[in-house]
């Protein structure tokens, strides 16, 4: 399953990266909070998702496909997927902006206030599931599994490029592909600027639509949205908004950290978080037909991970004593018990125990904080 881990070990690299260069050479200001935010936003529930739509995807290929395409050449077979898949995406994007529930989904990826890379992997949990409807045309009209998968990952790779903040315009291309000139006017926080430049790939849908817009000549752009700043718990970001949409209130979570939390403890948690998730990606790639004891145990693992240090980065308790928790659970059972003893899960368990040691002693001395999530 490497085809499948590269990708997500290079988009770490590259957010990283681009966060080290900004901060070195003082382009932009680098919240490293909102960084480890947007890494650690819904990797592990984003991959369930994701399953689910290839799942889907591999169903309907398989059950209710109208064959349309079986006899076109092979060149025009992937030049129509790469086309009809972004032209999806447009409308999938441009109607997230226009129904309340759809946007319950999608205002998580808005609400980072710094342009840069981390923010083109910020998204709801559910993001991928509210995709299933649009991309499932694709598997009526006959696109291969395997085309459609590598023509997402070639789409998904060009909008994480998308949200760099180090490219300039990019000249005659402007024209053509949506580049970080374009996709940067989408996410100014005023709804005549968000609700307009929707192309994933290519801008000429926009144009073709009615929807682009150019860059405000203003050097004072605001990124987000309006509203109360979110917090950095992943379950709370990933909910909170569905729920107040189905008029369920939410308590306010507490504003006052009762315990210091350094950014280097939060950003060593969540890359010995990755690891982990990429380590379960190449395991068990898209498999959810038939999910053993172990395969569970360790995406329920993971995904209270990915909750408690949210909850460690906004000063709750609960937040270290559940990362303690995951941290000790982890080579416990897979060492210990079921004896995964291969080197690369003897050494990130154990350093994901170190790290659980390390959080107790730097968070778990404090006095009592506010339990909310």
């Amino acid at each position: 399953m490497s085809e499948l881990v590269m990708p997500v070990l290079a988009m770490l690299v590259l957010v990283l990266g681009e966060a080290c260069i900004l901060q070195l050479t003082g382009r932009q200001k680098v919240d490293w909070r909102e960084v480890i935010f947007n890494l650690n936003s819904g990797h592990i529930m984003l991959w369930l998702f994701r399953c689910l739509e290839v799942l889907c995807y591999s169903l309907v290929l398989t059950y209710c496909s109208l064959h349309l395409l079986d006899s076109w050449p092979e060149v025009w077979l992937w030049l129509f997927a790469l086309l009809a898949w972004d032209f999806g995406f447009y409308w999938l994007h441009r109607l997230h902006h226009r129904f309340a529930l759809l946007w319950a989904v999608h205002v998580v990826h808005h609400q980072g206030e710094h342009f840069n890379l981390s923010l083109g992997v910020r998204n709801s949990w559910y993001s991928s599931l509210t995709s299933i409807p649009f991309f499932i045309v694709l598997a009526v009209l006959g696109v291969p599994l395997s085309v459609f998968l590598t023509v997402s990952i070639l789409h998904y790779s060009m909008q994480l490029f998308n949200h760099n903040a180090l490219t300039p315009k990019l000249g005659w291309l402007e024209k053509i592909l949506v580049t970080p000139a374009h996709h940067r006017v989408h996410h100014i926080n005023d709804r005549r600027y968000a609700d307009r430049n929707y192309g994933g790939t290519f801008i000429f849908w926009d144009k073709l639509f009615g929807t682009f817009a150019q860059a405000p000549a203003t050097e004072n752009i605001v990124y987000g949205v309006k509203g109360l700043p979110p917090s950095t718990n992943p379950l709370r970001e990933s909910n909170v908004p569905v729920l107040r949409l189905l008029g369920i209130s939410v308590m306010q979570p507490g504003k006052v950290q009762r315990f210091p939390c350094s950014v280097w403890l939060l950003l060593t948690g969540a890359l010995l978080l990755f690891a982990l998730v990429a380590g379960y990606i190449h395991r068990y790639g898209y498999e959810i037909n038939t999910v053993s004891l172990e395969q569970g145990i360790l995406f329920l693992l993971l995904a209270v991970g990915s909750v408690a240090l949210g909850g460690i980065s906004d000063g709750q308790r609960w937040g270290a004593m559940s990362w303690c928790l995951v941290t000790w659970l982890l080579p416990l059972l897979f060492l210990g018990l079921w004896g995964w003893l291969q080197p690369f899960w003897c050494i990130s368990m154990l350093a994901m125990a170190v790290h659980g040691l390390v959080t107790m002693g730097c968070c778990g001395l404090r006095g009592r904080s506010d339990e909310s999530v």
